[in-house]
């Protein structure tokens, strides 16, 4: 992308005095979606509703119990109790 180009990632937009103006108006058109805010025509950050929020931390939070577990997996097995002996 040349310097001058942005990737959005949102099919809504609003521009940053937009939501300065009226952040009501600019959630309601959203209809329950993500905004990309630009500034200068640049994204600046996304308005993202809390349940879309909350979904994305938690595949976070997926993806890194996920590498904890093939981590651990590839681990030795000395490193962990021989539970008959206990």
């Amino acid at each position: 992308m040349s310097a001058n180009t942005h990737c959005i990632l949102t099919s809504r937009v609003a521009s940053i005095s937009s939501l300065r103006d009226n952040p009501s108006k600019v959630i309601a058109e959203a209809e329950g979606g993500a905004v990309a805010i630009l500034n200068r025509n640049a994204p600046s950050f996304y308005c993202v509703p809390t349940d879309m929020f909350e979904a994305m931390i938690d595949a976070l939070e997926d993806v890194a119990l996920g590498k904890l577990v093939q981590a651990r997996q590839n681990e030795e097995a000395e490193h962990y109790p021989d539970w008959d002996k206990l």
